[in-house]
Parts: C-alpha cells; structure tokens; sequence
C-alpha cells in the first residue's frame, strides 16, 4: 500500500483510529462480565478460548515491551491481561474448579423389622389353607405387624386420605362456575419476562458504541490539543524511535498474533457444537471487532517524515520509510486482521443461530 498524503489529515486519521481502538478495548471485556453476572452461569464461553487470549496478551505485553512502542499501549496490554484475569476467573467460579463425581446411592439395608415381616408373610403364605383354617390369623397378624393394630390404624388413615383427595377432586370440579354470580376465573400462571426484541438489542447496541466511539474522539480531541499546546514553538518529535526494529520484540509480536489467531476456534468450535450463541455478549465481539478495525487503520494512516531539509524527501524515501514502519508493526497487523475475520465469524454465527436462541427463550 503505498503512504497516504496530506500529512495533517493522516496524522488526524490515525489518531483518532487509535483513540476509538484504546476506548473499544478499554471497555470490551464488560459487556461479557455483566452477561455473565446476569445469568450466574458462564457456559457461553470456552475456557480454552480464555486461556489463550490470555497467553496472547502475555505475549503482547513482552513484545510491546522489547519493540519500545508508546506507554499508553504498554498500559493497554497490562488492563488486557487483568481483564483476561477477570473474566476468566468469573468463569471458573461459575463453573467450579472440579467437577462432581457421579455416584450412585448405596440400596438401603433391610431392618430387623423388615426382615421379620417377610419371614412371617412367608410362613403365611406356605400354611396350606382348608375349611377348618381360620380367617383371620390374630397372632400372625400380631407378629406380622408389631403390636396393637397399628396396620388397621394405618388402613384406616390412608382411606381417610383417599376420600379427602377425592371429595377435594370432586368440589373443583363443581358446577358453581355455571353460576351467573360466580363466574369462571382461571388461574393465575406467572409468566416469565419476554427477551428483548431484536429492535430493542440493535438499539441498545448501536448506542452503546455511539458513545464509545464518541468517547474515543473526545479523548483524540483533548490530547491532541494538549499537544499541540506543549509543542507550540518547538520541533515535533522524530518518527525514528517507531522505526526501531528489535528482533526479541518481533519474535513476541508475531506470538502474540498466533495466539490470538488460534483463540477464537474453541469459541467458534463451541457455539458449533451446541448451534447456539447463547451466553454470548454480541457487544464483545462488537467491541473487539472496531476495537481491531480502528488500530488497523490507525497503522495504515502513517505519514512518513524525512529528514532532509525542511522535512523534504528524497525521490523514493518516503515508500522506503512507509515500508520500513509496516515492517516494524507488521506482527500486530497480522494479529489484528486476522483476529478481526474470526471475530466476524462469531458474529456471522450470531446470525445463522438468532432464531434458534429466540425460540429457546420463549
């Protein structure tokens, strides 16, 4: 891609690219975090999907470190890693650390009394009757049932229960609803809160990142007045510093880039598998989608500064220094994009899954 020009709008692009990428991510992780407080559960999300985005801002922190890059992006690094930290530990408390061993419960042991009954029942059973046989056996019946006719007593109770069961049927199915002073009124079903409209979600989604965008342009605005101000009267700051090329740094980079990368299959795995996004904040991977959009652009929108008099370039200096610069950020590049393409692969599975998760709500 050969350099943009007009060095002061590019320099405008970019910053306010690389103001709305910080307020994207700043925020991206709360939209899950209050999902999953919402629901106490965080079955939505693979834990190895956690573990390594988490490895990857590891990764980050070390490369942005070595390479030299701004402190405001180290700063971003550190709050990512601590928000990965958050999230992660929200889901293993939601989850638990161990899973419950499945056993079954041990047969109850035949009591004294038990056995006593049988053996008795037994006897009875094995007596050949005959006419002179009597119909009732009191002591068997005695030895059989403990003492003191409690069976009776029993039988007499659940009889008792029976008729009040059936007089209860009985009177609730009366015709006093036929009565034109007693009308019928049905009963009272609670009914669970109907979801949100997809209306209601994009709204509620569009003007979230409205405000976060117009966060990042307020917070682009206020620094670049600022700077503008401290550097009145004096020399900007040379690009040389962005053009450093640290070999342990890019190693890291293009680490961190590859973890990201393979982050977001076991999600993508996942909401396969159960053919549902359930669980899922949409504003997450929203988020995380301009948060990478915006810093690629922000990459892209560089205006080289030569050194020669006057800041004038020599013929083929300005491609040379612009090729060197996608050089140095190439790792994060790479991470971004390509982040960025599997990320709208969540988003397309939020689609192919919408009426299967709307059903399931209802």
């Amino acid at each position: 891609m050969l350099p943009l020009n007009s060095a002061t709008s590019i320099e405008a692009l970019s910053g306010i690219c690389g103001s709305i990428s910080i307020a994207c991510w700043v925020v991206v992780f709360s939209p899950q975090i209050i999902e999953n407080f919402r629901r106490s559960s965080a079955d939505g999300l693979s834990l190895e999907f956690l573990i390594v985005w988490l490895a990857g801002d590891v990764f980050n922190i070390i490369g942005a470190v070595m390479q030299g890059v701004l402190p405001t992006m180290v700063i971003l690094a550190v709050y990512y890693t601590i928000a990965d930290i958050v999230l992660l530990g929200q889901c293993l408390y939601y989850r638990g650390l161990s899973v419950p061993e499945i056993t079954n419960p041990p047969e109850p042991e035949a009591t004294e009394a038990t056995r006593a009954s049988s053996s008795t029942l037994n006897a009875t059973q094995t007596v050949p009757s005959s006419e002179r046989t009597p119909l009732l056996h009191n002591g068997s019946e005695r030895e059989h049932n403990g003492s003191n006719g409690r069976p009776a007593t029993r039988q007499r109770r659940e009889s008792h229960t029976s008729v009040s069961s059936l007089r209860r049927h009985i009177m609730a199915v009366d015709g006093t609803h036929l009565s034109p002073a007693v009308p019928l009124r049905k009963e009272i079903v609670e009914t669970a809160p109907r979801p949100s409209s997809t209306f209601q979600i994009i709204a509620f989604n569009t003007f979230s990142i409205t405000l976060v965008c117009a966060a990042g342009i307020l917070g682009w605005y206020v620094s670049a007045t600022t700077r503008k101000r401290h550097h009145k009267g004096h020399d900007l700051p040379k690009q040389d510093s962005s053009l450093q090329f640290d070999i342990t740094g890019q190693i890291f980079g293009y680490l961190c880039a590859l973890f990201y990368l393979a982050s977001r299959i076991p999600q993508l795995l996942l909401n396969w598998r159960r053919k549902s996004t359930e669980g899922v904040s949409l504003l997450f991977f929203l988020f995380a989608c301009i948060g990478n959009l915006t810093y690629v652009l922000s990459i892209f929108a560089f205006s080289p500064v030569c050194q020669g008099k006057d800041g004038k370039c020599l013929p083929g200096e300005r491609r040379s220094i612009y090729g060197r610069y996608m050089a140095v950020n190439a790792s994060w590049l790479l991470g971004s994009l390509g982040t960025l393409f599997m990320d709208l692969a969540i988003f397309s599975q939020f689609i192919m899954y919408r009426n299967k998760d709307e059903s399931d709500n209802f």
